[in-house]
């Protein structure tokens, strides 16, 4: 992060120490005890690794592997509450338009597991990454 425009730069001065104050000790109220903190909340994230889903894997485009096109394509997914993929974009491409739009029409097609916010299904964003990798 930059600083604000008007954030003061360079060297830093000390400042002198503050005078002593001399005054008569006042009793401060007992503060009521804090309640105590909320257990961080158990976030399992969505996931596509279940070998029930079935999802299938990307066709390679014949046009691609001619070209020798090939890389890995970041997708970032939000997932319903469902499994089923709401919206998915390119976070990364692989470098190649047909390959990104392929993983993207895969990925629309795949079920997934809900992430789930302490035990609860909810809608969450998941990163898939793609990978097209000619055979040798």
């Amino acid at each position: 992060p930059t600083p604000a425009p008007a954030a003061p730069t360079g060297v830093v001065e000390p400042q002198p120490p503050a005078p002593p104050i001399a005054a008569a000790p006042v009793a401060a109220p007992a503060a009521p005890a804090a309640p105590p903190a909320p257990a961080a909340p158990s976030i399992e994230l969505p996931s596509s690794d279940a070998s029930y889903l079935n999802n299938p894997k990307p066709v390679y485009p014949a046009v691609s592997k001619r070209l020798g096109e090939q890389g890995k394509v970041m997708l970032r997914v939000l997932i319903g509450t469902d499994g089923l993929p709401q919206k998915v974009e390119v976070k990364q491409s692989s470098g190649f338009e047909r390959l990104d739009r392929q993983a993207i029409d895969a990925v629309m097609r795949w079920r997934f597991v809900p992430g789930k916010r302490n035990g609860v299904p909810e809608a969450m964003w998941n990163l898939v990454p793609i990978n097209f990798v000619l055979q040798q």
